[in-house]
């Protein structure tokens, strides 16, 4: 059995307001996450669930850290490969469904990494599409939060961004 690590987050109701939750049009979605020693996040429900849009929503927050997770074991894989990368971005899109009931579940979560890499030497191995698809599809495998979900993480990474 490997290692097991441990993640401690709070979370503080800051919406009370005056009468708390008389109704449920009546208090605020807004609340903090609160980790030790690092600034409080500010979050709130999805706006469509009568939340602040200038927050930051749980469902934001789970598809960026599926796209986070993928990034840190892509730039992980792509160091041990020999590959340098200059610049990471990704635009990553979670699609949940909300049941008539009002349940609902994530359904997907696509990645689409974009990688900007220096080239090597002529001498060297170019980085190419299938370098960096093969680097993307480890990372996937590796990554703790996509092993995590019961939904498909799907990758459509941009083509290779070379760099002088």
């Amino acid at each position: 059995m490997g290692a097991l690590h441990s993640y401690a987050v709070g979370v503080e109701w800051t919406g009370a307001g005056a009468t708390g939750t008389v109704s449920y049009t009546a208090y605020s979605r807004d609340h903090d996450v609160l980790v030790e020693g690092r600034p409080p996040l500010a979050a709130s429900s999805d706006p469509v669930f009568r939340g602040d849009p200038t927050r930051h929503s749980p469902e934001q927050l789970f598809v960026a850290s599926l796209a986070q997770c993928h990034m840190l074991w892509f730039l992980h894989l792509a160091a041990q490969d020999g590959v340098v990368v200059v610049g990471y971005t990704d635009e990553a899109v979670g699609t949940m469904r909300v049941e008539s009931a009002g349940a609902g579940q994530f359904t997907e979560v696509v990645l689409h990494p974009r990688v900007l890499v220096r080239q090597p030497a002529s001498s060297e191995a170019p980085v190419t599409d299938a370098r960096l698809r093969t680097l993307h599809e480890r990372a996937h495998d590796h990554c703790f939060i996509a092993r995590s979900v019961n939904f498909p993480v799907l990758l459509e990474p941009t083509p290779v961004t070379p760099t002088a």
